[in-house]
């Protein structure tokens, strides 16, 4: 039997203003005001359904019309093996990926499924709209997953050199269709090319950061958490580009407060990102809202330096009103910093001591933490939270046979709107 969820009551709420408004069905911004909107939800005390329900097992916590099918939830365990190897009481591991003998089957392999799912159960479908995501690898992945598998028409643009991560356990359908800027691009010009799309008509930004559904979405770990081990962590740990996670981490944090079960402290936010490539890390150091000056040249070599490619965000929602400079200033935490040999070595270390492989983003999380250990900067006490946000590849890949979705088009770094339009009415003929 197809499983099926009512509608989400909910209100959208300015942060800057407090101001509540309706959801138009596709609101982003609040009016008059440049800051991130919240969903302010009916149901105050969450009621979590079965697993069989995927990641729409938190639907009272998610801006949702309907279900979408495939989904699956985060799966948080209490650690033993790397718990035991550094010294910690109570580590709680947070695994969105493959790993079927935990419960996790997310084909492909990361935490963006969860955007994924919850973006896709916002949009009222028409078959007309074309949804507009720029990525740079995971992301794309999973939004061409579920859209493919869920008839969602999809335009993704993404980096020429990050298409490796295009990979597949099935074919994609036509109505997800891939384009690119040439190699040597980053993620920053991906996000210029998606937006020259949404400059036409049919086309509508999924819009990132600003859309409710994707942080609720990735808030669903935060949930699996603080709903598993029966209260909210004191710590957070997790890598981040953009910071989108974490941003969903300390909204989700503050809706468990008004819950009233699970504590009343926010959870400290030890947020990541692998050296060299460190914008984030950066501001946060000079304890300024708005991001330092990074040129553009020098940020695509350093890009070209990290392993975790997906952490490579150089205009992340950072300085906005609601945005990471907020969150962490009232939950409190730390912007830590992993190189590509550490997060290595945190992969290596995690395989053997709790059974599965990881991405590389989720290893620059486990490096910091390690590092956070050592240091004594958190305590061995503590109840920490990891989140693992992508891993169990390898394992997925091992019985499978993967297909890789192949760009219909290459575009140069800063194409012209005029060539843009002549490629998407090519590709998305009525």
């Amino acid at each position: 039997m197809v499983k099926e969820i009512k509608p989400t009551l909910y209100k959208l709420e300015s942060v800057a203003s407090g101001k509540q408004f309706d959801d138009e069905g596709w609101t982003l911004d609040a009016p008059n005001e440049v800051t991130l909107v919240r969903a302010v939800y009916e149901k105050k005390q969450i009621e979590v359904k079965d697993p069989s329900y995927g990641v729409f097992r938190f639907a009272d916590w998610l801006p949702v019309q309907k279900m979408l099918q495939g989904s699956s939830a985060p799966v948080t365990y209490k650690s033993e093996g790397l718990a035991k190897h550094l010294g910690l009481s109570d580590l709680y591991i947070t695994f969105s990926g493959y790993w079927p003998e935990k419960g996790a089957n997310f084909r492909t392999c990361s935490f963006k499924e969860t955007e994924a799912f919850s973006v896709g159960g916002r949009l009222k479908l028409d078959g007309e709209t074309i949804l507009v995501v720029a990525s740079a690898g995971n992301t794309a992945r999973a939004f061409a997953r579920v859209c493919s598998d869920n008839n969602i028409p999809l335009l993704l643009c993404v980096p020429e050199d990050n298409i490796d991560a295009l990979w597949f356990d099935q074919p994609i359908k036509d109505n997800v269709k891939l384009v690119v800027t040439k190699s040597g691009s980053d993620y920053f010009d991906a996000i210029h090319l998606s937006n020259l799309a949404c400059e036409l008509d049919g086309f509508i930004a999924e819009g990132g950061a600003k859309n409710v559904a994707r942080r609720d979405g990735m808030g669903t770990t935060a949930l699996s958490a603080a709903t598993e081990i029966g209260r909210i962590p004191d710590y957070y740990f997790q890598a981040v580009g953009s910071g989108t996670g974490a941003i969903a981490a300390w909204e989700a944090n503050k809706r468990l407060i008004e819950d009233g079960r699970f504590g009343s402290n926010f959870m400290k936010l030890m947020v990541s990102q692998n050296h060299p490539f460190l914008p984030i890390h950066d501001a946060w150091k000079a304890d300024s809202r708005a991001m330092l000056p990074l040129d553009d040249d020098v940020a695509r070599k350093q890009v070209e330096e990290i392993d975790a490619k997906v952490l490579s965000n150089r205009k992340p929602p950072y300085s906005i009103t609601g945005g990471l400079y907020d969150a962490m200033k009232e939950a409190g935490g730390d912007v830590l910093q992993a190189s590509n040999k550490e997060a290595a070595e945190a992969a290596r270390l995690f395989e053997e001591l709790e059974g599965n492989d990881i991405h590389s983003a989720a290893a620059v999380a486990t490096a910091t933490l390690i590092n956070a250990v050592k240091d004594g900067v958190v305590e061995k006490d503590s109840c920490i939270m990891l989140n693992i946000t992508g891993g169990g590849e390898k394992k997925f890949k091992q019985d499978k046979e993967v297909v890789y979705l192949k760009p219909s088009y290459v575009f140069e770094i800063n194409p012209p709107l005029a060539k843009v339009e002549e490629v998407m009415n090519e590709l998305f003929k009525k």
